[in-house]
């Protein structure tokens, strides 16, 4: 291949990223990473959006990937700008989310010196190796494209994960020889012969199937749903799983595994076969929950096969793979069975719906307004994790954004990233006032680039899921009780269009209206004058004291 020069690593970086597919670009300007910011913002095909903290430049690439079902890419400074980004890298490890990260660094010449260099921080390719998929150093200006091909490459692979590059300042000013060397190709596995052939022979006897989808299959969706059509059974799914069928499929239980209606499924079941699920303790009532003996696990990640619970049948390799494998084996399901699926589905939203009280108003104005294809990205909050991961429908997996490691704070740059990515769609953020006040900066966000996102805030002046644990279990409450501002002045100040919902009546016209809109909205949900949920939510954690 014919050597490439670029006038300096800022052409070098856009060129990669166009060939990526990447048209937005999240990050914070420095003097660490000035040639970068200013040659993305100059080309005409992508653009730059300059977000408020560096956290949020790596959650909004993470939300971008997710929603493209590609990579997202972050830039941030060196040093304490880096440092900031380690929050939000340990979200896309822990999703497995595709995030090219790019960070400057102090000139090569005084790397690891000590000097006390602005920006210098100790060790800081150790710092991003700790909470990256992949790290690099670009070490001179003829490695800078291989070694941001090879990053790409590796946060791509399955499972993916964010590669974090650090990229010296003068190397980003100089001129740029890229010889194009291609990144190298990874096989994935396939399963043993003789592994599939018994996993074959077991389902095949099936009669009581059910089957567990997790965030690997959402790229087998087309072999997901002609399994679940040639068996009859009942889809169980992770959060990270929701939409791999859509939820409206009358076969769909969904995200409900430990409800006293699915466990009882999951004690009758001759067969389960569970696809790309880690069985994270939130999902599986901290590893209470009990499954089938007959268990066939599919997972792209050897690790993760019998991890958690006991398999009779590990397939290693990928769900488009080895999914129509089984269903060439497959049987139909006893009728009655199948019949009992669908009468679980129904229980279990009934229940939920019930449960939750006013709140059902805001599921249901929601479900009304939004376009199939619209994402939600979700924040930890009591909305989220009560009805926002179950009873809210998904009908695409690329649609489902959320904070999969659990940290709170991080959906409005999630649902910014989201936007970009699927602009021609209205995007819907689920936050609470705690969670939003981690990042309160990017309002400012929203009111500058002003994507299509509605920003509903459950406001019930706290941590609310903390308060009900300390309620529970606790003699006094600590830390829960805090100052939340007036929203609609701070709407005001920020230039975001405002609405409020008190009562159950008003939720299908805010939310319709908002939904429409072709800016930013931000509405405040008054918990206190909505009215309780029938009972306070808890998370599924163990209490020693309780």
């Amino acid at each position: 291949m014919t050597p490439v020069t670029h006038r300096n690593g800022g052409e070098l970086l856009a060129a990669h990223l166009k060939s990526l597919g990447i048209d937005a670009v999240f990050g914070i300007v420095s003097v660490h990473n000035l040639p970068l910011v200013e040659a993305i913002d100059a080309d005409p095909e992508l653009r730059f959006v300059p977000v408020r903290h560096e956290a949020s430049a790596v959650n909004a690439a993470d939300a971008y990937g997710r929603v493209r079902g590609g990579i997202g890419c972050a830039l941030t400074s060196t040093g304490t700008g880096a440092g900031n980004a380690a929050g939000s890298l340990i979200e896309a490890l822990s999703s497995g989310t595709a995030v090219l990260h790019i960070t400057g660094q102090v000139e090569s010449r005084y790397i690891g010196s000590g000097r006390g260099f602005i920006h210098e921080t100790k060790d800081q390719l150790g710092m991003l190796t700790a909470v990256s998929k992949h790290a690099a150093t670009i070490t001179s200006a003829t490695d800078a494209g291989r070694i941001l091909r090879e990053a790409s490459a590796a946060a791509l692979t399955a499972p993916g994960g964010p590669a974090s590059v650090e990229w010296p300042i003068d190397l980003q000013y100089a001129t740029q020889e890229d010889a194009g060397e291609a990144a190298p190709v990874v096989e994935h596995p396939v399963p043993r012969v003789e592994e599939l052939a018994d996993a074959r022979r077991l389902l095949a006897t099936a009669r009581r199937p059910l089957i567990w989808a997790g965030g690997g299959a959402g790229t087998a969706r087309g072999e997901l749903l002609a399994l679940l059509e040639a068996t009859g059974a009942g889809l169980l799914t992770s959060n990270s799983g929701r939409g791999a069928v859509p939820e409206d499929h009358e076969l769909v239980i969904g995200n409900f595994a430990t409800t006293p209606a699915a466990r009882a499924l999951l004690a009758d079941a001759d067969v389960l076969v569970t696809i790309g699920t880690h069985f994270r303790s939130n999902e599986t009532a901290d590893y209470g929950l009990e499954l089938p003996a007959a268990h066939i696990q599919i997972d792209l990640d050897s690790a993760a096969l019998g991890r958690v619970y006991p398999v009779r049948h590990a397939l290693h390799g990928t769900a488009a793979a080895v999914l129509p494998q089984l269903t060439g084996a497959a049987r139909p399901a006893d009728a009655d069975w199948t019949a009992r699926i669908r009468d679980v589905r129904d229980e279990v939203r009934a229940t939920l719906h019930d449960t939750i009280g006013p709140q059902a108003a805001l599921c249901d104005a929601l479900a009304e307004a939004l376009p199939r294809g619209a994402v939600v990205a979700r924040d930890v909050t009591i909305p989220s994790s009560s009805w926002g991961n179950r009873l809210l429908p998904m009908h695409d997996p690329r649609a489902n954004v959320f904070p999969r490691g659990g940290g709170i704070g991080q959906g409005l740059a999630m649902g910014i990233g989201a936007a970009f990515a699927r602009p021609e769609e209205p995007t819907v953020v689920i936050a609470g006032d705690g969670g939003l006040a981690v990042h309160l900066g990017e309002l400012l966000t929203l009111a500058q680039e002003r994507p299509r996102v509605t920003l509903v805030v459950f406001n019930d002046g706290g941590y609310g899921v903390l308060r009900n644990m300390q309620d529970k279990y606790s003699e006094r409450r600590s830390g829960v009780d805090l100052f939340t501002p007036d929203f609609a002045q701070l709407a005001a100040a920020c230039g975001l269009a405002y609405a409020r919902i008190a009562d159950q009546s008003e939720a299908v016209g805010v939310v319709a209206a908002a939904v429409a809109s072709d800016g930013p909205t931000l509405v405040e949900v008054d918990l206190a004058a909505l009215g309780p949920m029938k009972n306070p939510f808890t998370p599924p954690v163990k209490i020693p004291t309780a």
